[in-house]
């Protein structure tokens, strides 16, 4: 018989990723608290900043490793890399692995019968950590590239963070801006991940809405009964 399920997925595939998306989620912590302590320490501050690289290093080698096997099982070749182009992207860019998280919920729920949140719940969890995490991440990379720049009004790890509060909300009170072009490429990228993110949360929380008002509805006998 053949290990191929119905969705034509190779079931090796799909028992690797439902086995490492919990582990590599660990790893992608790990590879965030290094890249903190690289940005944040002062120069100079070893062995902190030497361990710091070391980590980052040997947490991106784990995902690179986590791809080739991943597109050697796929049976995919080359069209491996258009089908998981987001694959692709978190591993050229590790910061962008919170996206992944989705992954990460849905291995741990095969383990289980049903789960235990409700689907709006689980959009509304889904989206929050994801936002904080992206958002951490956001402000780290920002208050890399600006911190030193002329002219930045970003010169605090602090400045970054309301930085971040205010481009994942759509705000946008316009007193901290990125200056440099890799501190805009980043702001273009979590202000997408801000839209999508806001209009998932608004749109479940309107949904639940909908359907407690319906519930209460049918519950209230008809006038003139």
């Amino acid at each position: 018989m053949s290990d191929q399920p119905a969705d034509s997925t190779p079931l090796r595939f799909r028992r690797w990723e439902q086995h490492t998306e919990v582990p590599l989620f660990g790893a992608s912590l790990l590879f965030l608290l290094g890249y903190a302590v690289r940005v944040l320490a002062p120069h100079g501050a070893q062995p902190w900043h030497g361990l710091a690289l070391a980590l980052v290093g040997a947490t991106w080698l784990a995902f690179a490793a986590d791809y080739v096997v991943r597109l050697r099982l796929s049976g995919l070749g080359h069209r491996f890399i258009r089908v998981h182009w987001l694959d692709t992207v978190v591993l050229l860019l590790p910061l962008l692995r919170p996206l992944r998280l989705i992954r990460v919920y849905s291995a741990v729920q095969q383990r289980r019968e049903r789960p235990r949140l409700s689907l709006y719940a689980r959009v509304i969890t889904y989206a929050g950590a994801t936002a904080l995490l992206l958002g951490f991440s956001a402000a780290l990379a920002v208050y890399h590239q600006e911190h030193t720049a002329k002219g930045a009004s970003i010169r605090t790890f602090g400045d970054a963070v309301w930085w971040a509060c205010e481009t994942l909300t759509t705000v946008g009170y316009g007193d901290a801006v990125p200056v440099t072009a890799g501190g805009r490429v980043v702001a273009s990228g979590l202000m997408a991940c801000g839209l999508a993110l806001l209009g998932a949360v608004t749109g479940s929380f309107s949904s639940w809405l909908l359907q407690v008002f319906t519930r209460e509805d049918e519950k209230r006998p008809p006038e003139g009964g």
